[in-house]
Formats: structure tokens, sequence, C-alpha cells
């Protein structure tokens, strides 16, 4: 039987020596190395959605890999797609580091320089046991193979005060109002205003699972306040200072396991980049960045994608900018916007209508804005241009208003404040 395997190396002369080797196993078939993270867990997530017959049996991790690092990549990948076998080539051969593979999903290390013995034994333990996997798991395999596989899209702001947080709030409605379970996550962690606008009191928030190296569900759900909307909302801390305790490996932790729960996750991160929000845009599905047709906000916009790209969080052309606060007479336009930044424009743009959120954006009930709102309905749109909701070809107003019955039969049960 052929092995597949797929490399995951950064150093082109390491990727080269691999390969190499590779070449030499019997009955093997090494595809070309993948640069970096972001490259390898794309192509395994667009393999697994064709078939679990498509993915490697063994991907092989290079210490060196980035952005993320190769223990959390290890991670990672062993989560979401827990049918293939995961390999990590290191220098540290040491019993610390040994066990850390272990426990993040690894079935084997090959330690630097390569020799082609230990290579062929712990790609074809891997691949024995990927293969040993995937006949146990019979026909349920294709849900398995890509493993906790719900979408995740960031919302950011080019700059604050631009709409962030009631984009991430309305996105976050309509793919629930389309039947499917939504996370809203608050990674705003020094300002974050998501409580305010859905009238929330809640002593959790996700620096309480920043300390915690295994997510288990129970101590996600203890986390997590469920909305009366039905939204799960995993709150921004009181106090904004414990915002420096959720690092980049938290974030990656929590973003993991609200996806494994969940088949969507709306991230709002804010304006401000720091470590645990660069985390979770790299990870995310989509990133979508917020910004106003003025001319402040859209430098401020080309500054954010730039910044992006230069510390290997997303590039120009996976990012998608929305226009908020739009007008057509506006001198600046969303064509405009796209050529300064050099994103993808997102199909809607969300009109200046400030007075229909002004009452409920007073009262702390965003998610009771109504139905006939035009602000409503581009964002729901939006939702369903993004993949959010299950009939992704419903309209925006539709959406809403289907929405708007439910909540007013609610309402006049007493089911809702």
């Amino acid at each position: 039987m052929t092995t597949r395997i797929l490399p995951a190396v950064g150093d082109p002369d390491a990727a080269r020596s691999v390969s190499t080797l590779l070449s030499q196993l019997p009955d093997a078939e090494p595809a070309q190395p993948v640069t970096d993270s972001t490259q390898l867990v794309d192509t395994l997530a667009r393999l697994a959605a064709a078939s679990l017959d498509e993915l490697p049996e063994v991907v092989l991790v290079h210490e060196r890999i980035g952005p993320v690092p190769a223990l959390e990549l290890v991670r990672e990948v062993a989560l979401r797609f827990p049918a293939v076998g995961v390999v990590l080539i290191t220098a540290d051969a040491s019993p610390v580091l040994f066990s850390a593979a272990m426990d993040s999903g690894a079935r084997g290390l090959v330690t630097l320089p390569l020799g082609y013995e230990e290579l062929a034994s712990r790609v074809q333990a891997a691949a024995q046991w990927s293969l040993g996997v995937r006949r146990h798991l019979g026909a349920g395999a294709e849900q398995f193979a890509t493993g906790p596989g719900g979408t995740v899209v960031t919302v950011s702001g080019a700059k604050g005060g631009v709409g962030t947080t009631v984009t991430a709030v309305h996105l976050a409605l309509a793919a629930r109002a389309s039947g499917r379970s939504v996370a809203l996550v608050d990674m705003d962690l020094q300002s974050g205003d998501i409580a305010s606008y859905l009238d929330v009191q809640f002593r959790r928030s996700v620096a309480d699972l920043a300390s915690i190296a295994d997510i288990s569900p129970r101590v996600l759900q203890d986390a997590v306040y469920v909305h009366e909307t039905g939204l799960s909302l995993l709150l921004a801390p009181a106090e904004g200072e414990r915002g420096e305790e959720v690092t980049d490996r938290a974030a990656r932790q929590v973003v993991s396991a609200l996806r494994g729960r969940h088949e969507v996750v709306v991230l709002d991160c804010g304006s401000r980049l720091d470590s645990a929000n660069a985390a979770a845009i790299e990870m995310a599905d989509a990133a979508l960045l917020v910004t106003t047709p003025d001319v402040v906000a859209v430098r401020a916009a080309k500054r954010t994608v730039r910044m992006w790209e230069r510390l290997q969080v997303r590039k120009a052309e996976e990012t998608v900018t929305l226009v908020n606060r739009h007008h057509r007479t506006s001198e600046i336009q969303p064509p405009l916007v796209q050529k300064i930044t050099g994103t993808r424009m997102a199909g809607v743009a969300v009109p200046a209508n400030f007075k229909e959120l002004a009452a409920v954006v007073d009262a702390g009930r965003l998610h009771e804005l109504d139905a006939k709102s035009t602000v409503k309905q581009a964002l729901w749109s939006l939702a369903g241009e993004l993949g959010l909701v299950q009939a992704a070809g419903q309209p925006g107003k539709e959406l809403a208003r289907a929405a708007d019955r439910g909540s007013l039969g609610l309402r006049r049960r007493g089911g809702v404040r």
C-alpha cells in the first residue's frame, strides 16, 4: 500500500533534505513540501472537504515551521484531522520534548540530523496507525476526517469606533437564526463591549481559560454564558489588565475548543493587535476588516493589512474588507478601498443609518434591532456571503424578518425579557 506523506518544512535546505530521503522510502508518495503552518492547515482542510481518501496518511512537521510554533501546529492538526498521523522532526530528543509532543498528538519523533532508518520507521508506524483509525471509523470516517470543523470568522476594526462589535454580534445572530450553533467571543481583551451590547452580566471570561492546559467540554461550559438568543458568549474580562493573561497559545486552545463544539465561531478582535487576537486571525477561516469611508479609517485599514502581512498573520488577498456607514454620495467608495488596501471587498456595504441603532444600543438590546433595519439586513446578508447561515442563498432581509417573527413569538410567551 502506498503511503502519502505531506512534509511541512519552512527552511528550503531542510525541505530538500527531507524530500530526498522521502523519495527513497519504499511505497512512499511524498507531496511537495508546504512552507508554513497556514499552508499546511489550508491544504489539509481542502483535501478533507473532498474526501477522507484524499488526506495523506502522514504529515511531517519540522521544528522550524512558522508562524505557528511546531508543537501548537501538531496539536491543531491532530485535533482537526484525527485520522492523519503526525510526526515531529526536531533536534531536541529530550524526554521533556518527547512527552510534550505526545501530549500534543504526535505519533512519533524523528531527530535531526535525519537518518534513513529512523525516518522510515517513524513514517511506517504513523501510516499504520492512520490506516487503523480509518478502518475502525468505517462509514463514519468522512465526518471524523475533518475533526472539529466549525467555521471561524474574526472581525477586526481598522481603528476604534468603526462598528466592529455591532458587525460581529449581528453576524453571530444571523448564523444562530438560521439554526446553527454559534459561539460569539470577545477578543477585544482590554475594552470589549459585547456584554454591554447584549445586556449581560457574567463573572467568567476568556481570561479564566488562559491557564488551563487542556480545555475540556465541562471547563468550556463553565466559562460560556448562554444568551437568551441561543448564542454561547465568551466574554472579555471585566478587568482590562487581565487581558494580558491570554497568550497566543491560550487563544489557539480556546478557538480550537470552541470550533469543536459549535458550527460557527465569531470573534470580535477589536482594533488592537496583540498576540492573542493575532493567533485567532491566523487560525480563522475568514478574516473580516471593518472600516468607514473616510480618509483616516481607510489609511488605518491599509496599515492594518500591511502589518498583518509583515507579521505573517494574514495575506491581503485573504482578508475581506467591509465598508460600514456607507453612503452613495461619499467620495470614498468600496472600489477605492479595495485598490488602497489590496483586499477583497464584501459584496455588501452597511448603510449609514445611525438612528436605527441608537435605541437598541442605548438599551443594551442590540439583538432586538428591528428586521426592517437596513443595517441589520446588510449585516445578515454579509453572514450569508461568508457562509455562516445554513440557507446561504437566503437574502438578509428575509432571514432577518423570519428571525424577528420568532423573537416576537418568544416575547409574547414571556420567553424574552
